[in-house]
């Protein structure tokens, strides 16, 4: 029951992942499609379905602890699904991006209630472990959704990519409404006051919010890093067709960190973890920046995927450290808890992540330099948060 119950809610967080990474190959011809003058611009096909996302948990966080995880999931597969519809047949930038929020606010529902999921059936250190072996199987997803949706959009056109998402959110749906019992047994009726003394209970509290905005800004990076992957790969290191094997490389690094995150936090613990590698992380790309702006020629491909491998290995190992630390005080809030938490993190990131985004020069400097000091505001914050763990 839990091998398939973690590639289930592998599938369905994975949905996020594959709505993003499926696009990146397609961001320049959308761009000449829909008549995108900026090229920056097209980062937000990115960032719009990010957006979608971060708002949609708002919505489906309580949904889920009151109607129910699985009614949640359904729901947001089936908006997921029209909003692909929408971008399938956009004749505009405009309409294009309306359609990526749509998906988003539908793939809100599966992120959210999956891991309310998860929180229902395990606590602890035995839920930090289940999200890694979760990420281990999710990460399969964004390593290879580059190469799919270019080999997609090369045989069938950049809009075919909007079949392949409808086809795989088919699945989920499937899987879900046939082979997956409900998990949240002691579900509440809905009352605006319930609602808010929930709410507060989750903003209240100290260690929830202090690791929801450290996901946030550890998830800012990668934002700015989604945003301008294709740009820097295309543009900078001229990798053409070979993009998404380079993508895949830095991707399967968060994967291997999430395996060995798996083995350790049982020893280690959760703040150990997060607090070694986000001082790896600043330090890897405070080297990188410095050298970088000091010498600019010594910037090429395989510099960069050598900083690449070792930032997003760290990265890997605090993505679920840091939502399970702050899912831990939450028990019987945990949909709405993963709501906001979610809401806080995903807003958080593209509100930093956008501005940060369009910076891309034609170098790498914007990228890694972001890195360091979105890695040492995390480090300040979970300083200052209190740890029950």
């Amino acid at each position: 029951m839990t091998a398939r119950f973690i590639v289930l809610v592998a599938l369905l967080t994975s949905l996020l992942a594959f709505g993003t990474d499926a696009m990146l190959p397609a961001l320049p011809e959308i761009g000449k499609a829909l008549g995108v003058i900026e090229a920056n611009r097209v980062q937000l096909v990115i960032t719009s379905f990010m957006l979608g996302t971060g708002l949609g948990q708002l919505f489906f966080g309580p949904f889920s602890d009151y109607i129910g995880r699985k009614p949640a999931i359904l729901l947001g597969l089936a908006i997921f699904m029209a909003g692909a519809a929408v971008s399938y047949t956009a004749q505009s930038f405009e309409m294009m991006l309306a359609g990526r929020m749509l998906q988003g606010l539908g793939v809100a529902g599966p992120r959210t209630a999956s891991i309310a999921m998860v929180r229902d059936l395990y606590k602890g250190r035995e839920m930090a472990r289940i999200m890694s072996f979760v990420m281990t199987v999710f990460i399969l997803v964004p390593a290879l959704a580059p190469l799919l949706g270019q080999e997609v959009m090369l045989f069938w056109g950049w809009r075919s990519i909007f079949v392949s998402f409808i086809l795989f959110a088919m699945v989920a749906f499937l899987w879900m409404a046939f082979g997956q019992a409900e998990t949240n047994t002691q579900r509440r009726r809905f009352s605006l006051a319930d609602l808010w003394q929930s709410a507060t209970i989750v903003f209240t509290n100290r260690q929830t919010m202090g690791f929801a905005l450290v996901a946030g800004l550890n998830f800012a990076g990668f934002v700015v890093y989604l945003s301008s992957a294709e740009q820097i790969f295309r543009e900078i290191f001229h990798v053409g067709r070979l993009f998404p094997l380079y993508f895949a490389i830095m991707a399967l690094a968060i994967g291997a960190a999430s395996i060995l995150n798996a083995r350790l936090v049982m020893r280690l613990g959760m703040h150990i973890l997060v607090t070694r590698a986000l001082t790896a992380l600043v330090g890897f790309s405070l080297l990188y920046s410095i050298i970088i702006f000091a010498l600019p020629e010594a910037e090429n491909l395989w510099f960069f995927l050598t900083w690449g491998v070792f930032s997003f290995f760290s990265v890997g190992l605090v993505f679920g450290n840091v939502n399970a630390l702050a899912m831990e005080p939450m028990g019987a809030n945990a949909g709405i808890a993963a709501a906001i938490i979610g809401a806080v993190s995903t807003v958080l990131a593209v509100a930093i992540g956008v501005p940060l985004g369009l910076l891309y020069n034609g170098t790498t400097l914007p990228l890694v330099a972001a890195f360091p000091v979105l890695g040492l505001g995390c480090l300040t914050i979970i300083r200052l948060t209190p740890r029950s763990t």
